[in-house]
This record gives C-alpha cells, sequence and structure tokens, in this order.
C-alpha cells in the first residue's frame, strides 16, 4: 500500500492525499460505508460501485466468522469474490464488538473469550487469530486486535488497557509479518491508538503506535459516547504524533459535521453506520441540513428529495413519496433513504478534497458546519 499526498490546506491540518492499494485507489478524505455482515445495508454493490462511487467499504471481523464463517469465505476466494466486489474492503479486527459484547467476553492476556449473539457457542479471539481471520476475509487493510475501552472510563483502567493493546500490537506484528497475504493481493495492517479520553495515554499510544512503523494508524475508542469536543481534542493530540506521511483512520465517526472537524484536524478515513442505520429510521442528511422524513411536513412535498444531486434516486423520489415508503415499513423506502444518505457523505468528502486542493477548505467547512445542523 502506498499514500501519496497531494496537498494541504493552508489555515488547517487538511490534507488530500491517495491511498493506492493492491485493488484500486482511495482519494482521500474518504468516508467508507459500512458493511457489517457483507452487505451494506439495503444497498447493492452495483448501487455502491455506480450510484454512490464508494471507493472502499468495510466488513465486520466478528459478524463474518460467525456468519457464513471463514470456510464459506475461503471457499468463495474471499469475501470480494463471495459478494462481488471488486475494489478495496478494511476489515475491523473484532475488538469494538468484543467491547460491546461486556456481558457475555472475558478479557485476558492471550485474548478475548465471549459467546456468540447467535447460538451462545464460545470462542476465543487472540491477536494472532484475528490476523488469521482477517487474512481469510481477504481484507485489503487489516486492523489490529485491541481493546476498546468504554466511555467513561477510568483513568486506571484506561492505562492499564493501553498497556495490553500495545502487547497485543507486537503478536499482531509479528503474526502478521510472517504470514502470506491470500487470494493474490497484498494486504496491509493498520494499529489503533487507544488510551480514552487521556491526553497523556493518547500520546502514549500514539508514540507507541507511530513506532510501529506500519503503512497506515487508526485513531480508536473515540466514538463511544464522549463529548464531541473532546473527541476533537484527544484527535488534534494524536494527529499531531501519528506521521505526516501516513494515512490516518478515525474509527466509527461520525456525523457529517464531526467529519469535516477531524478533517481539518488531519484525519484522511472515516467510517460510521450512522447514515445506513439513521436512513432506515427516515433521517437524512442534506447539504442544507437533517430532513426527518417522518414528520407531517413532507406529507403533501412533492419536491425532490434534492435536486441539485447527480443520484438518480434524489432526483425521480419525492418527499411524499419517501415519507410515505417509510411510514408503510416498505423496503423501498429504506433502500432509497440509504442511497440518499450514502451519496450524501462521499458527496461531502469529495466536496472537502476538492476545497482542500483548491486552498478554500478552512472557509468553507465553517460554513458548512452552521448549515449541516439544522433540522429542516
Amino acid at each position: 500500500m502506498k499514500f501519496t499526498l497531494q496537498a494541504n490546506d493552508p489555515l488547517s491540518k487538511a490534507r488530500a492525499g491517495t491511498v493506492t492499494t493492491a485493488r484500486g485507489e482511495i482519494q482521500t478524505p474518504i468516508f467508507m460505508p459500512v458493511g457489517t455482515a457483507g452487505t451494506v445495508k439495503a444497498v447493492h454493490q452495483r448501487e455502491l460501485k455506480e450510484d454512490i462511487d464508494a471507493q472502499i467499504i468495510l466488513g465486520n471481523t466478528y459478524h463474518l466468522y460467525l456468519r457464513p464463517g471463514l470456510d464459506i469465505l475461503e471457499s468463495a476466494g474471499g469475501l470480494h469474490k463471495f459478494i462481488g466486489w471488486d475494489r478495496p474492503i478494511l476489515t475491523d479486527s473484532g475488538g469494538y464488538q468484543v467491547y460491546s459484547l461486556s456481558k457475555v467476553r472475558k478479557i485476558k492476556e492471550e485474548g478475548v473469550t465471549f459467546h456468540s449473539h447467535i447460538d451462545g457457542s464460545k470462542h476465543l479471539f487472540t491477536p494472532e487469530y484475528a490476523m488469521d481471520i482477517q487474512r481469510t476475509i481477504g481484507a485489503d487493510i487489516i486492523m489490529a486486535f485491541d481493546e476498546c475501552t468504554p466511555y467513561p472510563c477510568d483513568y486506571t483502567y484506561a492505562a492499564q488497557s493501553i498497556k495490553m493493546t500495545h502487547r497485543w500490537l507486537k503478536r499482531c506484528c509479528t503474526h502478521f509479518d510472517n504470514t502470506e497475504p491470500k487470494y493474490g493481493f497484498d494486504q496491509t495492517l493498520f494499529p489503533i491508538v487507544q488510551g480514552s479520553v487521556y491526553k497523556d495515554l493518547r500520546i502514549k499510544s500514539a508514540e507507541f503506535i507511530a513506532s510501529m512503523n506500519r503503512e497506515g494508524n487508526a485513531i480508536g475508542g473515540l466514538s463511544v459516547g464522549e463529548p464531541a469536543e473532546e473527541m476533537y481534542a484527544m484527535t488534534e493530540v494524536v494527529c499531531d504524533i501519528l506521521p505526516y506521511e501516513k494515512p490516518r483512520y478515525l474509527m466509527g465517526v461520525g456525523t457529517p459535521i464531526n467529519i469535516l472537524e477531524n478533517i481539518a484536524l488531519g484525519v484522511d478515513m472515516f467510517d460510521c453506520v450512522m447514515p445506513t442505520r439513521n436512513a432506515r429510521n427516515g433521517m437524512l442528511f442534506t447539504r442544507n441540513g437533517i430532513i426527518n422524513i417522518r414528520n407531517k411536513k413532507w406529507e403533501n412535498d412533492f419536491s425532490p428529495l434534492d435536486a441539485e444531486s447527480d443520484l438518480h434516486a434524489d432526483q425521480v423520489t419525492s418527499k411524499a413519496y419517501l415519507r410515505h415508503l417509510v411510514h408503510s415499513k416498505e423496503m423501498l423506502g429504506a433502500q432509497i433513504a440509504t442511497l440518499h444518505n450514502l451519496h450524501f457523505y462521499l458527496w461531502l468528502v469529495k466536496q472537502a478534497r476538492e476545497k482542500i486542493i483548491s486552498g478554500e477548505f478552512y472557509e468553507w467547512k465553517n460554513k458548512m458546519v452552521k448549515i449541516l445542523g439544522n433540522k429542516l
């Protein structure tokens, strides 16, 4: 994997670059749609590619490991062939799911023992096994196995947690470097900075992660309920330490405003379930603010979802029709809303990239931040 920087914003730390993988290029800043179990919910791969132009999507190690399982994925030739997707895929390591399964898991030095949410069966993820699983899935970018601490988190616990995350990272790197990529495509490992909202722990973790000298780096544990100001403060601290010449991925973030503010701090890559999950509940993100399509005010509004958009569904679907579909619990409603939100997120980061290249990002970002949170 290679990362090439093309432009820096003169008034912020925002930058535009290109990540080159064996399966194609990714123009940064980028948003990555989340495809938890081998599907970005309610969206076909053709739409992801042709209508939304997703340059990279996510797969979820924990969920794919349980279903369809590694045997099926390996027999298919990896996740790309299994789902019919020929662009890059990033997989998380399962660490976040382990965090969210706090009632059915045990963390030890060896790894994490957990019970499946599907059938209660018992499983063990070690750092080494997390690498093997992601190799078998066939991800282009693989995440290190870490512990994602909750918010709020006791300082002493957070300090012990990063030490274990760093020990686990060494094991991940050793095992990753001693194994071969699968299916004929190179694979890349990203370490993850942790440390909750404690500046000294974030600094310590970022310095350790930088010292591992991998091809890219991630920032974890900052979409777990902490105030946005805490997120921005920790992101800034970490971005100032992580290598300038390597891509930085902020995991699980966030709202359109969060994304723009973190781009300004030097983040290159983002993912979040928000555009897809909120779409299924009738919340639409637009360049003028947020629409709750369930509201009665849209009942007789026959204007298109977004007349300025180049997405076909935005141009031909009226707000009134989408409201009817959502109220009627028709699957098409979830599909259209999801297409709209993902297209908007990809439009937003593409705009950010263009503004960085033209030197206008900071002023544009400040203007957009004031608009994007409006309730329409």
